[in-house]
């Protein structure tokens, strides 16, 4: 019997760069070339003889360092892990606003939201007054802490009652350590676990493998639906207590 059920976050609860008209609208770079921008200022004001060009390819590097841990490591390095990387790629010690910068690159989703799926908070609830409820979420930017304010100010945060943040287990999925700590937290058998997410290797293949099921949700990106190993795909977050039931029906 399903007991509880998990979510990723982004493009599945909100819709991933979706601030990014906010920030057009408002005159702002976006994200990525803020995040560049902050490293420069901040670094050329204390080493003016270090070159853009420099910083910009020791920022590359460190991305690049990040989507080898994320993808295939399955862990990710945290904003000021990521920003050191830049500094260690230059030669140089931490800056006396290196703190600052790693602050304001964390926040800027958090300043600038992102928009909630439709229906979000009409489904939330719904489930979570028949299921136990958890997000299981990477985070790449935005730390767990930013994502439970974005929770919050949505009025959904008191719907959840387990949250494994990458960024705060030191695993990411498809790591058979998030979904565990998840069921610890739920106080609920892998096996009566739904997890519902966007990304086939992230929010299918790994809860498969520990026993969960599995729902795709395409209602953000569709990432290849039509090759999807998952138990059920979802196309708009309305459809999904439905499913869940049908799932449910199935096993009994």
């Amino acid at each position: 019997m399903i007991q509880a059920v998990t979510f990723d976050f982004w493009d599945t609860l909100v819709f991933d760069d979706s601030d990014e008209p906010k920030r057009a609208a408002l005159g702002l770079p976006p994200k990525p070339q803020a995040r560049l921008n902050l490293l420069v200022e901040e670094i050329t004001q204390h080493y003016p003889a270090i070159a853009e060009a420099s910083i910009e390819e020791a920022f590359n590097h460190a991305n690049q360092r990040f989507r080898q841990a994320w993808h295939v490591e399955h862990h990710t390095p945290t904003v000021a892990a990521r920003v050191m990387e830049v500094y260690d790629s230059l030669g140089i010690p931490p800056t006396s606003g290196f703190d600052a910068v790693v602050r304001e690159v964390e926040q800027m989703e958090v300043d600038i939201p992102p928009d909630f799926v439709a229906r979000v908070g009409e489904v939330i609830p719904s489930l979570a007054s028949r299921y136990k409820l958890g997000i299981i979420s990477d985070a790449i930017h935005t730390t767990g802490l930013g994502i439970r304010v974005l929770l919050e100010r949505q009025g959904l945060l008191a719907h959840f009652s387990a949250f494994v943040f990458s960024d705060e287990a030191g695993a990411s999925k498809p790591a058979r350590a998030v979904f565990e700590e998840a069921s610890a937290a739920l106080d609920v058998p892998l096996e009566h676990i739904v997890h519902v997410g966007d990304r086939e290797s992230k929010d299918v293949e790994g809860p498969l493998v520990v026993g969960m099921r599995a729902v795709l949700f395409t209602g953000a990106v569709d990432r290849g639906s039509d090759h999807t190993r998952a138990n059920a795909v979802c196309r708009d977050l309305s459809e999904l207590p439905g499913i869940i039931e049908r799932l449910d029906y199935l096993e009994g």
